[in-house]
């Protein structure tokens, strides 16, 4: 008896490059954001680039939205039409509202579609460290593993994966509600570059420095500190600073036994709280 086919479906937050979604299938749910009275389709209509060359020209009218139900059905819809049981690897549910519209999507596509399964699972995490578990699991599913497998690899992976990120600003970080706009203000004045990882499916401050450069080592020290000598995947993440990320990734190739490393640019609905000038690096050691 053939194992039944499994597809796999994430957010645009997991911000997997386009040529690794194609070659795995991976199904994209896209976030919204706003820009100049406009609704935007994060990665359809825009490109992260020019979501940030918008933000960048009129700050203060862009804003985020989450995943309808209505984005997570269409997402859902195509894999079940054709008789696939889903995983839908989602955006840590402390931040958004999307983990909870996916499993009311994924009911209502399992009384549509009888006999198709549909599980979400909660990445705990975001960015690329998100996008890791969605490939994992989308790989599996492309080697012929059943639903139950695929779940089991994405959630090995889940445990896993790490990301720490630096922000070359905390100006526009409390608008996500994770440190008080006067701490903002003041981080600002005094130059102070923080860094970040998640933790519990929230992000977490680790520190602060007070240059890029210092805040590059800091990325290296943690990855190293976590990883070892270790055959590692690693994803370089930016903000609007492809140079500097390019920069990166020839550093972690040389310093590190990479299994896969790619670049990407964080999702716009990331990028709106960390500003411009981030640079991150998300990563799970093999084994």
């Amino acid at each position: 008896m053939l194992t039944k086919q499994v597809a796999v479906v994430t957010d645009s937050i997991a911000c997997i490059p386009a040529d690794l979604r194609e070659r795995y299938q991976i199904g994209i749910i896209p976030l919204n954001f706003y820009a100049n009275g406009n609704v935007y389709r994060d990665g359809i209509d825009v490109t992260p680039s020019e979501a940030y060359e918008l933000f960048l020209k009129d700050p203060d009218t862009f804003k985020t939205s989450g995943a309808s139900i209505g984005s997570c059905l269409e997402a859902f819809r195509s894999p079940a039409k054709q008789g696939k049981d889903i995983l839908s690897v989602i955006l840590s549910s402390k931040l958004s509202a999307i983990y909870s519209n996916a499993e009311v999507a994924g009911k209502q596509v399992q009384e549509e579609f009888p006999g198709v399964s549909v599980v979400v699972l909660d990445s705990i995490t975001a960015a690329a460290a998100e996008g890791f578990i969605a490939l994992a699991a989308a790989r599996a599913a492309k080697n012929g593993s059943n639903l139950a497998d695929v779940i089991s690899i994405a959630k090995q992976v889940r445990d896993k994966v790490s990301i720490v990120a630096y922000m070359d600003t905390v100006r526009y970080i409390y608008r996500s509600g994770r440190i008080p706009r006067i701490a903002s203000v003041a981080g600002s004045m005094l130059k102070i570059k923080p860094i970040f990882t998640f933790s519990a499916g929230v992000p977490r401050f680790m520190g602060a420095v007070r240059s890029k450069k210092i805040g590059i080592e800091r990325l290296i020290e943690e990855m190293h500190e976590k990883a070892g000598n270790s055959l590692v995947h690693v994803s370089v993440m930016h903000v609007y600073t492809e140079d500097e990320a390019v920069n990166l990734k020839k550093r972690v190739s040389h310093e590190f036994n990479c299994a896969e490393l790619w670049m990407t640019e964080f999702s716009p609905l990331m990028g709106y709280a960390c500003g411009t000038g981030t640079l991150g690096l998300a990563f799970y050691p093999e084994g």
